[in-house]
C-alpha cells in the first residue's frame, strides 16, 4: 500500500511539474511579452510609449531616453531601430482614406470624425530613410479580442493620440535631420533558458496604459 501511495504523489508531482511549465512557457511566448522584450532590447530602455497591433505581431514603441524608435514584426522576430530625428510623421488611414496626418514641417491634419471606418484602421509611420521609409499597423480589424479595440472607433482614437504624440515629438526634434547610422533589421539573438527568460519578463508591464506626452 505504501509503495502505491508513493507512485500516486509521485505522479501528482510530476504533473504539477509539467503544469508549470507549460504555464511558464505559454507565458513567456505570449505576444505582449515577447513584443516588451523586443522594445526593451532595442531601445535599450523602459519605453515611454508602445503601440502593439494585437493578433498580428506588430508594433511600435519610443524611449525619450534613448532618442529611438524601434519598430517590431512577426511578434518580436525582427525589429528595427531608428533615431527619432529620422521620423518624418505618421498618418491615418481610415478605409483607405488619409483622415489626420502629422508630418515634420507642416501643419498638422486634425481628424474631423471619430467614425467612419468600415472595413480598415491602419496608422502609418513615415521615416527618412530610403530602404525602409514606412511603417504600418492595422489596428482594425482586431485578431485578438483581450486588450485589443473592441469597436473601429476605440482603434481610431488610439490612433489619433499617437497622431497627437508624433506631432509633439516632431516639435521638439525641430526641422533639421540628424545624420545617422542607416538602421537595420535586427533578429532576435539566441533563445536563453527558460527560467533565464522568465526573470526577465516582467521588464515592464505592455498592457499597461503608457502616458502621452505633455508639451
Amino acid at each position: 500500500m505504501s509503495e502505491w501511495f508513493r507512485l500516486v504523489i509521485l505522479i501528482g508531482l510530476g504533473g504539477v511539474g509539467v503544469t508549470l511549465l507549460a504555464t511558464g512557457l505559454a507565458r513567456l511566448m505570449a505576444e505582449p511579452r515577447r513584443m516588451a522584450r523586443a522594445f526593451q532590447t532595442g531601445l535599450e530602455a523602459r519605453p515611454d510609449a508602445a503601440l502593439v497591433a494585437h493578433g498580428s505581431g506588430r508594433g511600435v514603441a519610443l524611449s525619450l531616453t534613448s532618442r529611438q524608435i524601434v519598430t517590431v514584426w512577426d511578434t518580436g522576430g525582427w525589429r528595427m531601430d531608428y533615431p527619432l530625428d529620422e521620423l518624418l510623421g505618421a498618418e491615418l488611414d481610415l478605409d483607405g482614406q488619409v483622415a489626420a496626418r502629422a508630418m515634420r514641417g507642416e501643419p498638422r491634419r486634425m481628424l474631423d470624425r471619430s467614425t467612419g471606418a468600415e472595413r480598415e484602421v491602419r496608422l502609418r509611420f513615415l521615416f527618412d530613410e530610403p530602404r525602409h521609409p514606412d511603417f504600418e499597423l492595422v489596428l482594425w480589424p482586431c485578431k485578438v479580442v483581450k486588450g485589443g479595440p473592441a469597436k473601429p472607433r476605440e482603434a481610431i482614437a488610439e490612433a489619433n493620440r499617437w497622431i497627437a504624440r508624433i506631432e509633439t515629438l516632431l516639435r521638439r526634434t525641430g526641422g533639421d535631420l540628424t545624420l545617422a547610422k542607416p538602421p537595420t533589421v535586427r533578429r532576435p539573438s539566441t533563445p536563453k533558458s527558460l527560467p533565464e527568460a522568465l526573470d526577465e519578463v516582467d521588464l515592464f508591464d505592455a498592457d499597461e496604459e503608457e502616458d502621452t506626452f505633455s508639451e
